[in-house]
C-alpha cells in the first residue's frame, strides 16, 4: 500500500542540479518516483504524449492526502473587536478591587470541613417546615458560626483605617453577603447577624439578595459590613482566593460541596465535604490567629448542635 513520504524525505530526495537528455530524464523521474513510494501511473503528465515532468511530480507529492479532513464548510474567521466603556457601578467594581489588592496585604487560609451533618440537618428542616418557614441555605448556617466565633477573635470584626493608622472594632456583627447582580457584584450587608436566629438569617440573606439583583437595594443595605462571606454555590470550585471588602480585614469565601472517601475508625466512609477559603489583611491578622479563627468556624459546623446552644 502506498503512503505519502514525509515532508523530510521529501527534502532529502531533492531536484536535481541538471537534467541531461530525456532518457536521463525521464531515469531520475522514476528512480525518485521509486524512492518516494509513488506508482508513476497515478501521476498526471502534462508534457508530451502525456509525460510526467519535474512539475507534474512535485504537484503530485505536495497534494494534500485524499483521506484529508477537509475545512468545514460554513466557518468564517472573526475579526471583529468590541468596545465596552468601564462606566458606572462597573467602573466602581473596578476600582474598588484595584484599591484592596494595592493597598491591602492579603493572605489566604484554606480548611476542609465536614459538612454532612449540617447540611442533613438543613434538609431535615426545610422538609419538616416546607414553605412555612424561608428555605435554608448553608450561608444562615455560616453566619450563625461567625456569631458564636467572632467574640473571640475580635481583630477579625474591624475596619482598619490605613491612612490613620487605627483599628476600629466592632461590637456589633455586620455581615456582607457577596451577591452577584446584572450590574455587577454587590454586597449588601446581613446588619446585626448576633440578633438573629437561622430563619431570620435566611429570610433577610434572601430578601436582601434579591433587593441587589433587582437594583432595588437601599444605599445604606450595601455598606457597612465588617465581615464578608462570598460563595460561588455549585460552582465554587475547589479554592478561591477571595479580595477583601476594604476597609474590613476578613472575608469568608465558600466553595462547592464534594462527596469524598474519609478514613474514620478503620474504614473509608462516605464524606459531605467542602473548603472554606478565607482571606485576611496581614498588617491587623497574623496566620497563627487567621488558622484559629478558620478551625473554630470548622469546629462549629462540624457539630451543628453547637450553633443553638446558648452561650
Amino acid at each position: 500500500a502506498w503512503s505519502r513520504p514525509s515532508p523530510r524525505r521529501l527534502r532529502r530526495l531533492g531536484r536535481p542540479h541538471s537534467c541531461g537528455g530525456a532518457g536521463r530524464r525521464g531515469g531520475f523521474w522514476r528512480r525518485r518516483a521509486l524512492e518516494a513510494g509513488i506508482d508513476l501511473r497515478q501521476v498526471r503528465g502534462t508534457g508530451p504524449a502525456g509525460r510526467v515532468s519535474h512539475d507534474d511530480l512535485d504537484a503530485f507529492l505536495n497534494a494534500p492526502p485524499e483521506d484529508a479532513a477537509p475545512a468545514p464548510a460554513g466557518r468564517v474567521a472573526r475579526t471583529g473587536v468590541e468596545e465596552i466603556k468601564v462606566i458606572g457601578l462597573r467602573r466602581r467594581i473596578a476600582q474598588r478591587m484595584a484599591d484592596a489588592k494595592r493597598r491591602v496585604a492579603h493572605f489566604s487560609y484554606v480548611e476542609e470541613v465536614d459538612v454532612t451533618a449540617v447540611e442533613e440537618l438543613r434538609a431535615a428542616l426545610n422538609q419538616r417546615h416546607g414553605t412555612s418557614r424561608p428555605k435554608l441555605t448553608l450561608i444562615p448556617f455560616l453566619v450563625q458560626a461567625l456569631v458564636r466565633a467572632l467574640p473571640d477573635f475580635p481583630q477579625m470584626n474591624a475596619h482598619y483605617d490605613d491612612e490613620a493608622e487605627v483599628i476600629h472594632r466592632h461590637a456589633g456583627i455586620h455581615v456582607g453577603i457577596a451577591t452577584q447582580t446584572p450590574s455587577g457584584l454587590m454586597v449588601p450587608v446581613l446588619r446585626h447577624a448576633e440578633t438573629r436566629d437561622v430563619w431570620n438569617a435566611a429570610a433577610e440573606v434572601r430578601r436582601l439578595a434579591e433587593a441587589a439583583r433587582n437594583g432595588l437595594a437601599a444605599r445604606d443595605e450595601l455598606s457597612g459590613s465588617t465581615i464578608t462571606i462570598t460563595s460561588l454555590g455549585a460552582l465554587g470550585g475547589i479554592v478561591t482566593t477571595p479580595v477583601i471588602n476594604r476597609p474590613e480585614v476578613a472575608i469568608i469565601g465558600v466553595n462547592k460541596q464534594v462527596m469524598r472517601p474519609v478514613w474514620r475508625d478503620g474504614a473509608f466512609v462516605p464524606r459531605l465535604t467542602m473548603n472554606l477559603s478565607a482571606s485576611f489583611d496581614h498588617r491587623v491578622v497574623d496566620g497563627y490567629d487567621a488558622a484559629l479563627f478558620v478551625q473554630a468556624l470548622k469546629g462549629l459546623l462540624e457539630t451543628p448542635a453547637t450553633l443553638f446552644m446558648e452561650a
